[in-house]
């Protein structure tokens, strides 16, 4: 690659693509890599801004940009992920189906040390459906040496930094506790709003018991929940520090190891994760989730959704980024929220 003034250009090859910005009109590439230019063209160049272009002249060691974006993207890309055309030296992922993305954040950072490189992805740990953008790659001059490439791919390691793990859990069973809900004084809004949240990651509700508040009694409802074998049970009501509040100790008694009773999230302050022996897992619902619109449990339904085990220190980390801010116009999961 060389550079030259535009006047002289008259067939040459472009090494890039030469966007062209029109304010409120236009802006694409209006000359493409690999573009020999013409007489008529020097006009238009010129208009662009553009007095001297880089024209291409192979030097051995180094690689285009283009060629650079594509192994970059490569060391990104893993299954149920769709890979863009090569666009102004830049590619993108898009996700092929709905599920968990997740990214290997020390490696991407390793990666984003080298210099002239750069991955750029959404939150992971978060989900996405079908279609959605994961990450962009390039290189940050027109052309890179080759070792450079080479450093990066071999933080790769093999391993792509990305990946998608579809919806696992097909099923749950919901446990609603409170008198008042029991002997029919007030009506159940719990429920709906976790059917539909559960809907979003492809999860039906295969058994639900509404009791009263006696530890013994949702105790033996989180069991006969579980003889119908969901794959996730739910406990709504019943988390608070109040003496009828008794469902933490009921899931305990039920057999669950409690993970953790409480979190650094608001909403969601006084979420209860568990785990079952045999891996199923459990979650005490605090009210908040009845009327907020997102909480700790839409942060930690679709780790559980795709089978991630949650530990105690998943949930700790969960501080930094763990107040919602209320906003007017909700666009969770496109925010800071549980980042």
């Amino acid at each position: 690659m060389k550079l030259i003034p535009t006047r002289d250009a008259v067939g040459h090859v472009l090494c890039h693509d030469m966007t062209q910005i029109i304010p409120g009109r236009y802006k694409d590439a209006r000359f493409r890599k690999g573009h020999v230019v013409r007489e008529e063209d020097i006009p238009v160049l010129l208009s662009m801004g553009k007095e001297n272009l880089y024209v291409w002249e192979l030097v051995p060691g180094m690689v285009h940009e283009d060629e650079a974006a594509a192994r970059l993207c490569a060391l990104c890309r893993n299954e149920h992920m769709e890979q863009s055309a090569v666009k102004e030296g830049k590619l993108e992922l898009t996700a092929a189906i709905d599920g968990l993305f997740r990214v290997d954040a020390r490696r991407l950072r390793e990666i984003n040390l080298l210099g002239d490189i750069m991955i750029a992805t959404r939150h992971g740990d978060t989900p996405v459906r079908r279609g959605d953008k994961l990450c962009g790659t390039r290189v940050i001059p027109l052309v890179i040496a080759e070792e450079q490439l080479v450093r990066a791919e071999a933080v790769g390691a093999g391993r792509p930094l990305l990946e998608i793990l579809p919806w696992k859990l097909k099923t749950a069973g919901i446990v609603t506790t409170g008198s008042e809900v029991a002997q029919g004084l007030v009506r159940d809004a719990f429920t709906p709003v976790v059917t539909a949240k559960l809907a979003e990651l492809g999860i039906a509700v295969a058994a639900r018991r509404v009791v009263g508040d006696g530890l013994e009694e949702v105790a033996a409802a989180i069991a006969d929940v579980r003889a119908q074998g969901v794959e996730l049970v739910l406990c709504t009501g019943g988390m608070s520090v109040d003496p009828d509040d008794r469902t933490p100790g009921a899931i305990r008694a039920s057999g669950a190891q409690i993970v953790s009773y409480g979190a650094p999230v608001l909403p969601g302050a006084m979420f209860l994760m568990g785990y079952f022996q045999d891996g199923v897992p459990v979650m005490g619902l605090p009210g908040c989730v009845m009327y907020a619109r997102r909480t700790i449990f839409d942060l930690i339904l679709p780790l559980a959704a795709a089978g991630v085990p949650v530990a105690r220190e998943d949930i700790a980390a969960l501080g930094e980024g763990g107040l919602c801010l209320g906003c007017g116009e909700c666009t969770f999961p496109n925010c800071g929220f549980g980042k």
